[in-house]
């Protein structure tokens, strides 16, 4: 596992060294829109302990850290109007390091709705 590096965006977010546009803040937890939304609904969920992606953080948070991410997650997705029980649901991604693509060495969770998001994977 890489070491977690606190220069990174999200890091420097969770200090209040750059503004973001919140849309939930729980006790570990900060759920934000994206600056560069690719759906009508695109948020971004991290935690605000120093993991640099979900294998990390699963294996090294704390229960509450871990059920409060999970419940924030969802907290949001109804209030966004995407969850399944008043929307018509949502895509959650995450990306852990070069084959995932991951940009920000800081778990985060991509949380996005508003339409039809198609075939995640497309074949061949």
């Amino acid at each position: 596992m890489p070491a977690y590096d606190d220069s990174n965006i999200f890091a420097r977010i969770l200090r209040g060294e750059i503004p973001n546009d919140t849309v939930l803040e729980t006790e570990h937890t900060l759920v934000f829109r994206d600056i560069r939304p690719q759906a009508p609904v695109h948020v971004l969920v991290i935690p605000k302990g120093a993991y640099v992606s979900y294998d990390d953080f699963a294996a090294n948070a704390p229960d509450a850290e871990i059920v409060d991410f999970h419940r924030a997650l969802a907290q949001a997705t109804r209030e966004l109007g995407v969850a399944l029980d008043g929307g018509q649901g949502f895509r959650a991604i995450t990306n852990a390091g070069e084959h995932g693509v991951q940009e920000v060495p800081h778990f985060h969770m991509h949380i996005l709705g508003g339409r039809d998001m198609g075939r995640m994977v497309q074949p061949g």
